[in-house]
């Protein structure tokens, strides 16, 4: 098409919003208009891409019907938009180079897994041939490279990689699916490992590592390897010596640790995945899916769940691990000691593992932005993120509310953080637990980083409640106003938030803990909200939490007062496994405390679960955060339709229950189907109560939030008989129901409060 003045064409502004920039958008743009004849030009712009097309009206309609048809895999388009400018001359069609043009910004693509193309280049392209950093516009390292917008290689750690002249004419070359790969690169003039073996000795031929690597694991070493966004502890999945060691060595003893298997067939002899399994395990996000067990699996590895922690190779060099070695699968966690963030740096990781490990293979390109692995799992045919991070973040939520310059600092466990950018919810990705000095510096450093590369500026803090969480007391560092939202509420406004929901809805948060209005734990909250504000209607009843915060890690002391509250003292005369191995002079102690009522009282479902957990057997003593209650779900016998009785009022007993329980157990009924009968307990008494409020306000939306929701057979189950009762379900799906969504949930609420003149 010809770009002279004439009164046919015009010229067209097309605006492209969402994920498009780092997914080869731009030749893509290229193509397309070449392909359809239009003469103009395309940019990236901190705001995503622009267009410029001479043609009529028809021709601009069909342009932009073939961009939302026809995008890049690893995009995703939010919104494409076309206004007519004033006539310009251009002559055949160009890309321009990438501007800043306000504060707003374009999305910033997640890290996705390699492509099959690079695959096949790594058997076929001389200078890739075995290259473990091949990558192309679809597939590759984006957000933990990225340092700042508009996405060009020199914002990245790309940066101090000149590319060689076979990189440079594919960079250069429209044609080429390497057309401004801001990561390309080749074995000549690329990023390379390097093997740091524990004798002190170091490898850099790159053949050589590959096979060391491979030698150790397969002869039950642990190899600390540089991953996309952090390091990794890896060995031998089916080695007990090496599993039990890299157990020790994290200081991880009941934890399940994560799997990768070499394909979908191997994994599918252990575990059972269906198609939206493996939709999750195949897409390009690559996350840990939580599997039901098929084939007994090492014990040290699940550690007695009947779930695998399951995900697939992502980086070339896993696919080269497996393709030269007779090695299945591996195990593959963070790679940190205890509680702390995952490990980014070499000269930390060859600190911290250099010793301890058998080997530390790193690669000399930086690691900006941290991330752990996501982890999902399928409930009622539909992914539920439980961590979010690679592949995922920082993908926004689009929101109804406006929620620029509102930082909500979220929770204390499984921190995310989160900033508003116009209609746009940019929650972090996962953060941990805010219980050390390491995790609060890299939340602080993380928020600054996004301020930076979103050009963020707070106008406002939403907090939560809790007076003492880390979270709460960084609004300390800023001179603005701050919301201040309750824990349960906010978990309920971050599902609504995901759903476009605007209106009152009945609200089923259940959860461990949460700072509620009367000064007590919440936890099994039935609320009546809006995006504003919210009343408590219902919630189970308050048990002592004997020891505090200590009960988390000590679910006997539950036990104990689930049944001290239910018999009395005479308790201890109880014949069941729980009171024979029990300290009685410990149990009085924490008698005497309830009796003089010094212990916090709790209606969280998670001590409930805690404590019917203990008592049942099967965890006492917790090794990590909610081992209780996962362990009285993977115990459950399916098929058993029993529950034990509970008492409605003010508030839900399940006192009839805990008498239920105990006379199961000297029955000697099965701890499979006493967890079972509870489970339906609790669904019974969450199912009824949802239908008396609907009886008594007419309410048929429910939102379900908390960590307890991440139970699958609590909401398979609580979501299948709400569904056949008439009411509409919003759970949670791309935002984490647990603690990492709260977040969300506070920002939209503070938008709500700012937008109402509400302090």
């Amino acid at each position: 098409m010809s770009g002279k003045n004439n009164n046919r064409y015009k010229t067209f502004r097309v605006e492209v919003k969402g994920l498009v920039q780092g997914v080869g958008f731009r030749p893509f743009i290229y193509r397309l208009a070449s392909g359809l004849g239009l003469s103009g030009s395309v940019e990236n712009r901190n705001d995503g891409v622009s267009v410029l097309v001479n043609c009529d009206e028809r021709q601009v309609e069909q342009f932009v019907r073939c961009i939302r048809e026809s995008a890049p895999p690893a995009s995703n388009i939010e919104s494409v938009a076309f206004e007519e400018v004033p006539l310009l001359e251009m002559q055949g069609f160009q890309i321009v180079k990438s501007r800043s043009v306000s504060d707003t910004v374009t999305d910033v693509s997640p890290d996705i897994a390699v492509c099959d193309d690079c695959l096949g280049d790594m058997k076929t392209q001389s200078n890739r041939i075995d290259y473990p950093f091949v990558n192309c516009t679809n597939c590759g390292p984006r957000f933990t490279i990225i340092k700042d917008l508009p996405y060009d290689r020199e914002k990245t750690t790309m940066r101090d990689f000149r590319m060689c002249s076979s990189c440079r004419g594919e960079y250069d070359d429209i044609t080429d699916r390497r057309f401004h790969a801001q990561p390309v690169a080749c074995a000549d003039c690329g990023p390379r490992y390097h093997l740091h073996l524990s004798d002190g000795s170091e490898i850099s031929d790159q053949r050589r590592i590959l096979e060391t690597a491979i030698r150790l694991m397969e002869n039950r070493g642990i190899v600390a390897i540089k991953g996309l966004g952090g390091y990794f502890l890896a060995c031998d999945a089916f080695s007990r010596e090496a599993v039990a060691r890299l157990r020790k060595l994290k200081a991880r003893e009941g934890k399940p640790l994560a799997v990768m298997f070499s394909g979908i067939s191997t994994l599918s002899r252990y575990a059972h995945a269906g198609e939206q399994e493996k939709k999750s395990l195949l897409s390009l996000k690559r996350p840990i899916v939580l599997l039901g067990e098929k084939a007994p699996f090492p014990y040290q590895v699940n550690a007695g769940f009947d779930t695998i922690g399951a995900m697939l190779p992502y980086m070339p060099f896993h696919y080269l691990m497996f393709e030269n070695s007779r090695l299945e699968a591996i195990v593959m966690t963070s790679g940190n000691i205890s509680d702390e963030p995952i490990i980014t740096t070499n000269s930390k990781a060859v600190e911290t593992f250099g010793k301890i490990c058998d080997a530390v293979l790193t690669y000399n390109r930086e690691i900006y932005n941290r991330t752990d692995d996501s982890v999902v799992r399928v409930i009622n045919g539909k992914e539920r993120v439980f961590r979010r991070s690679r592949g995922y973040a920082p993908v926004p939520v689009n929101v109804s509310s406006n929620v620029e310059g509102l930082l909500a600092t979220g929770g204390e466990l499984s921190n995310c953080f989160c900033i508003g950018k116009g209609s746009q919810a940019i929650l972090s990705q996962h953060i941990g637990d805010l219980k050390n000095i390491e995790t609060w510096e890299y939340y602080t450093e993380t928020i600054e980083k996004y301020k930076k590369l979103f050009r963020f500026k707070p106008s406002h803090v939403v907090t939560d409640m809790h007076p003492d969480y880390l979270s709460t007391r960084y609004s300390d560092n800023f001179d603005l106003p701050v919301f201040r939202v309750q824990h349960h509420h906010a978990h309920i406004a971050s599902s609504m938030a995901c759903h476009g929901l605007d209106e009152t809805v009945t609200g089923v948060a259940m959860d461990g803990t949460g700072y509620g209005d009367d000064g007590n734990i919440w936890g099994s909250e039935f609320l009546v909200c809006d995006l504003e504000d919210y009343r408590r209607v219902s919630h189970f009843e308050y048990m002592p939490m004997p020891g505090g915060d200590r009960v988390a890690g000590e679910p006997w002391r539950m036990g104990v007062s689930l049944l001290y509250k239910t018999f009395g003292k005479d308790f201890t005369s109880i014949d069941i496994p729980f009171i024979r191995n029990l300290d009685k002079e410990k149990a009085d102690i924490l008698c005497r405390a309830m009796d003089e009522g010094i212990t916090p009282l709790s209606a969280g479902a998670g001590r409930l679960f805690d404590g019917v957990s203990a008592l049942t057997g099967l965890c006492v003593e917790s090794s990590f955060h909610a081992e209780a209650p996962m362990r009285l779900e993977s115990a459950l016998k399916k098929g058993v339709s029993k529950s034990y009785k509970y008492i409605t009022g003010e508030s839900i007993s399940f006192t009839p229950a805990i008498e239920g329980i105990v006379k199961d157990l000297t029955s000697g009924v099965p701890v499979s189907v006493i967890s079972a009968r509870f489970h339906n307990t609790v669904i019974d008494a969450v199912v009824n109560t949802v239908s008396l409020i609907s009886r008594s306000r007419g309410i048929k939306k429910v939102v379900l939030s908390g960590g307890t929701f991440q139970n699958a057979y609590l909401t398979e189950n609580i979501e299948k008989r709400l569904k056949g009762e008439g009411f509409r379900i919003f759970p949670h799906l791309d935002v984490p129901a647990n603690d990492g969504g709260i977040a969300l949930g506070q920002l939209i609420v503070g938008a709500e409060k700012r937008r109402r003149g509400k302090q």
